[in-house]
């Protein structure tokens, strides 16, 4: 009986009775099974939270590309709606008033209330605010009238070429001897101006008194 043969006629339940060639095989089969499993528990084990943490990292890499991937897919677009916003940014620029403008502007706004039929009693204009690249200047009116003429100046200054909006609105009676009709409007109209680029400039820009070239310097 050849080896094979003798392999297959093997009974399992009954080891001790396997010729002795089989059973060192058998052993041998074993210690290497279960000298494999200390290998791969001990050092292979021990290093599992490090794999786990390099299987994370490489998901949130993942997500990472993913997103930049899709951002550089819609770049394009992006970029078009970045030059529509500075196409309305500069429209709406171009309807502030430069500082020659200023005077004419008030002219408009004044005119807008006469035309309105209202009666200008305080048109006052307050010292400007200056903002990153404008200017606010504040403007207390009051006229007399009636709703129907307060509605007209309200509409004529919405239709004015230039930025203009009212803040603080009250109307109140005129008084006893004007008529239920007659009211007093008090509000402040603010319009806006863009700034030089020498109002826009840093003050750390500006030369120092004392210095070289201005007035007072030493020589």
């Amino acid at each position: 009986m050849n080896f094979i043969d003798e392999l297959k006629h093997l009974d399992p339940k009954d080891v001790g009775r396997w010729p002795l060639l089989f059973r060192a095989l058998a052993i041998a089969v074993l210690f290497l099974a279960m000298t494999g499993l200390l290998i791969w528990y001990w050092p292979i084990r021990s290093q599992m939270p490090e794999l786990d943490a390099a299987k994370k990292t490489e998901e949130d890499l993942k997500q990472t590309f993913d997103e930049k991937q899709r951002k550089a897919a819609n770049i394009e677009p992006y970029k078009a709606q970045l030059k529509e916003m500075e196409r309305s940014f500069g429209a709406m620029l171009r309807q502030l008033p430069g500082r020659t403008e200023v005077p004419s502007l008030l002219v408009d706004i004044s005119q807008t209330g006469l035309a309105a039929g209202l009666q200008e009693k305080l048109f006052q204009p307050a010292a400007e605010v200056k903002k990153d690249f404008y200017a606010e200047l504040p403007i207390k009116i009051r006229l007399t009238g009636s709703y129907h003429e307060f509605g007209n100046f309200v509409s004529g200054i919405a239709a004015l070429p230039r930025i203009v909006t009212l803040h603080d609105i009250t109307i109140t009676p005129e008084g006893k001897d004007s008529g239920p009709d007659r009211l007093v409007l008090d509000v402040t109209a603010k319009t806006y101006r863009y700034l030089d680029d020498s109002e826009t400039a840093p003050v750390g820009n500006k030369p120092k008194p004392g210095a070289p070239g201005t007035a007072g310097g030493s020589y």
